[in-house]
């Protein structure tokens, strides 16, 4: 299968939904905490994919600004899941060149999950292969809104300002990012759940029935080839 990528045709930013760890535990009747255990090690194949790809940007759907209404318990352990990934995972992203980002409402995390992002970011700063994203407390309608308030602190400042599509995008959390060529789904659900609602306007969309924690490198590598042998007009006439 990654023989039959075409390299000259790659999307150069790739976003994931990750969804399914909890049906993955249900169906096996586990505590949901052993599907997110198996779901980060399904991070680290679609992070391999992408890296063996020579794909740019890669952008996870973490933890969304919903996810705060689970059980206390759960979202305890979803945070100390996240700090070890971070330091696991540190070594590996250090050696394979990777440049770690995040976008969301960082300052709403606990202390202990900044500090140790912060590590991660400072460490990742000066890599130059893959830039992987992720969405920490992420709401793409938060986000508009937190564009649009800087948008208008600005005005105030300066007295005017044309507001345009290039001013929005550059107010957004993914201001340095190119947006998603391709969208990936997992757990067979058809909607954006509040990601990247602005950025994904032209976003070619792959959804599959694999729940996240079974997410392997082929699955990435069928979506590009999906994704390759679409026609991507942006609106335009075929």
């Amino acid at each position: 299968m990654l023989a039959q990528i075409d390299r000259e045709r790659l999307p150069r930013h790739i976003a994931i939904i990750m969804d399914g760890n909890g049906r993955w535990a249900l169906k096996r009747k586990l505590p949901r905490i052993y599907g997110h255990r198996a779901g980060m090690r399904a991070v680290r194949q679609g992070v391999e994919a992408c890296h063996r790809l020579g794909v740019s940007y890669l952008t996870l759907y973490a933890f969304s600004i919903e996810n705060w209404k689970r059980p206390p318990a759960e979202v305890k352990l979803l945070m100390t899941l996240l700090r070890e990934y971070l330091k696991k995972e540190m070594e590996e992203m250090q050696r394979e060149n990777i440049h770690l980002g995040v976008i969301g409402r960082i300052h709403e995390l606990p202390g202990a999950v900044r500090k140790d992002l912060q590590n991660a970011l400072a460490r990742t700063r000066s890599n130059t292969g893959l830039h992987l994203t992720l969405a920490l407390n992420y709401g793409s309608r938060a986000e508009l809104a937190d564009a649009f308030s800087k948008l208008a602190m600005q005005m105030r400042k300066n007295g005017k300002m044309e507001i345009d599509e290039k001013a929005i995008s550059r107010s957004l959390y993914t201001q340095d990012l190119p947006d998603p060529d391709l969208l990936i789904r997992t757990s067979g659900e058809m909607r954006l759940s509040n990601f990247l609602l602005w950025q994904a306007a032209y976003a070619e969309l792959w959804v599959t029935e694999t729940l996240w924690p079974d997410f392997r490198r082929r699955d990435l590598y069928q979506a590009v080839l999906d994704y390759q042998k679409r026609e991507r007009r942006y609106g335009g006439l075929g």
